[in-house]
């Protein structure tokens, strides 16, 4: 740790992973209540516990964003953060605000827009949150007169981020309109500016774990950011193909659908690359591991399962099925999911008193056990959602009766999301087992050399 004002970051990344694993409890919970009589029905009904689920997600990555911005920001920009007081001010109206809004959804306290259920009140806290967030960065930067390529991306997408979150704000009476607009804010983060924020980071830890040259890793980061704004801005469209909107949205949404990929393509390329270059010499090659993981599960995940079922002809079927949350599970946690675990196995040894830089053998457990927990969920979806589109959409049985033909899918299901949690739950483990180093010590990462060799397996 370079700046005593990092430390900031271990406590964002402390709340993100309570959150994490809180997710993780409704979403097995979730899926069980498919397997037959919930116990829980008039507790904890499903619209409940997908609610505090999808919502526990958004909040808890982009808490891990936050943490990891101010743990990158003062080491790209060579100086102490702007205001520790104001980091941690927002963190706690931010976990405030998080608590109190999974309380109400108990209570079916909440708009019903999916993704966006936040009450008004919670609303206007997490702009609030954005703007001393964004303010705390800004200052940081423009106290030391650097701004490289990487932070700019990387603010670019945040401060993207916080603007597109203001159609949020506003309330529909017309459910299709309301529909309409939440893409702006939904797509428009996950397929678009998110993934600035994503080669943001990319760009960060490729450069200090695998020592590519920073010029030519930023020429790769312009390539990104302009695929993501051609393809994954106009690809909003492919979320207008069933709301009543006029039908040239279809021919739109289809070509950027099937451009979109292209972005992540180069991602995993840009990762390859550099892999390529340094020979995985890097020590944290743990952090290395979740890195190029990253890029490689976000091809896969969000890239050609995406493209797998949202052409027109293809969604017109699969459109508000399984085939979805298979897609939407694999992509969320290769983008954004990955790349916050890796920013915080990369700070780990800094933060914390953990003395291994490569990383401890829980840590790789808590890896690979993810990585095959979250492939295994997503064949399962992915089975049951092909079931599915072929007894409901084809040959017209019921919900009900079709719910109950897949139901084999739904053991596999939560077997492997219980393995996935069980990576989880390691994960979470050796973050704590360590305290926090909240002064600045000698906790760098040794240099790169040419010799390391990485563990198998990568």
């Amino acid at each position: 740790m370079r700046y005593k004002s990092q430390s900031v970051a271990y406590w964002y990344f402390a709340i993100a992973m309570v959150l994490f694993g809180l997710q993780l409890v409704f979403g097995l919970l979730s899926a069980a209540k498919y397997l037959g009589p919930d116990p829980l029905l008039n507790i904890l009904p499903f619209d409940v516990t997908k609610t505090i689920h999808t919502n526990l997600l958004i909040v808890w990555v982009l808490t891990g964003f936050m943490g990891a911005t101010y743990w990158m920001v003062p080491d790209e920009s060579r100086t102490e953060l702007y205001s520790t007081k104001l980091a941690y001010i927002q963190l706690g109206l931010w976990t405030v605000m998080g608590v109190t809004a999974v309380i109400g959804y108990l209570f079916g306290y909440g708009t019903g827009n999916k993704l966006l259920e936040q009450p008004l009140p919670h609303k206007i806290v997490i702009v609030i949150c954005m703007l001393i967030f964004l303010y705390n960065i800004g200052m940081t930067i423009k106290k030391s007169g650097r701004f490289t390529t990487t932070e700019g991306v990387l603010l670019l997408g945040l401060g993207s981020a916080a603007v597109l979150y203001l159609p949020a704000l506003l309330h529909y009476e017309n459910y299709v309109v309301s529909i309409y607009y939440r893409w702006w804010t939904i797509h428009l983060w996950v397929e678009g500016v998110w993934e600035m924020i994503q080669g943001g980071f990319l760009a960060y830890l490729l450069i200090r774990l695998s020592g590519a040259d920073r010029e030519v890793m930023e020429k790769w980061l312009y390539v990104i950011v302009g695929l993501v704004f051609i393809a994954g801005i106009i690809g909003t469209a492919h979320h207008y193909y069933w709301i009543g909107v006029p039908t040239y949205w279809l021919p739109i949404g289809g070509l950027f659908s099937a451009l979109e990929p292209v972005a992540l393509v180069g991602m995993a390329m840009y990762a390859y690359y550099a892999m390529r270059r340094s020979g995985l010499a890097h020590p944290n090659k743990l952090a290395l591991h979740w890195t190029i993981g990253s890029a490689l599960f976000t091809m896969f995940g969000a890239g050609l399962l995406g493209l797998a079922h949202t052409f027109p002809s293809v969604n017109k079927w699969t459109h508000g099925t399984l085939i979805t949350a298979m897609h939407g599970h694999a992509a969320f946690y290769g983008a954004y999911v990955m790349i916050v675990l890796a920013m915080i196995t990369y700070a780990m040894p800094s933060i914390t008193r953990r003395e291994n830089v490569d990383g401890t053998n829980l840590g790789y457990w808590a890896f690979w056990l993810q990585l095959a927990g979250m492939f295994g969920m997503t064949l399962s979806f992915g089975t049951a959602g092909i079931g599915q589109v072929y007894l409901e959409r084809i040959l017209g049985m019921g919900y009900l009766d079709t719910q109950l033909k897949i139901q084999v899918h739904f053991l596999m299901l939560v077997a492997t999301g219980s393995l996935f949690a069980l990576g989880v739950g390691m994960f979470i483990y050796d973050f704590f087992r360590f305290p926090p180093r909240l002064s600045v010590g000698d906790s760098e990462p040794l240099p790169i050399t040419t010799t390391s060799a990485a563990r198998p397996g990568l």
